[in-house]
């Protein structure tokens, strides 16, 4: 049975999220993701360190610890995957990632529930770097990006007050 929100049932006052907060949001959580990569390439470099300074691995003449990572499609296959459990998380925790919770946009089912690791999922694989957040101007009506449509799920605008209760609540 899927958890439902305290307000699911308020869920249809709240209007879907226009074009301007999801890119408003999509900028605020892309600084937020630019923190990610760094700490995620940090622990990377580190790691890589750590295999040359125990004799495990080492680089080619001329090349350094980040040549190396960069040469290598893991690096890149590794980062992604970092992104994606990182908005997978928050968008599973809470509807919310931080430039959501800025902008009062929350990700749920159409039911008001929270979206399940699966819909979680299908967002990141059909979000497209955001760029599915460009079909809310062809779609008038509804108001949904792709990863949207793919994952069952809707973005909703809350109120002031809404958006605090999700807040206090998720702590």
């Amino acid at each position: 049975m899927p958890e439902v929100s305290p307000s699911h049932t308020l869920h249809a006052s709240f209007p879907s999220a226009g074009f301007g907060r999801r890119i408003a949001a999509w900028v605020y959580d892309l600084l937020v993701a630019v923190a990610v990569i760094m700490l995620s390439s940090a622990l990377a470099l580190g790691f890589a360190a750590l295999l040359t300074g125990s004799g495990w691995m080492t680089l080619p003449e001329g090349m350094d610890h980040a040549g190396w990572l960069n040469s290598s499609p893991l690096y890149g296959i590794y980062i992604l995957t970092v992104l994606g459990f990182f908005f997978g998380w928050f968008w599973r925790r809470s509807g919310q990632t931080l430039g959501m919770r800025a902008w009062r946009l929350k990700v749920q089912q159409p039911n008001g529930a929270r979206i399940t690791n699966k819909q979680a999922f299908i967002r990141v694989l059909t979000c497209a770097f955001g760029l599915g957040n460009l079909w809310v101007l062809v779609d008038f009506k509804n108001r949904r990006a792709w990863h949207d449509y793919a994952a069952g799920t809707e973005l909703v605008t809350l109120s002031k007050e809404a958006n605090q209760l999700y807040y206090w609540r998720d702590l």
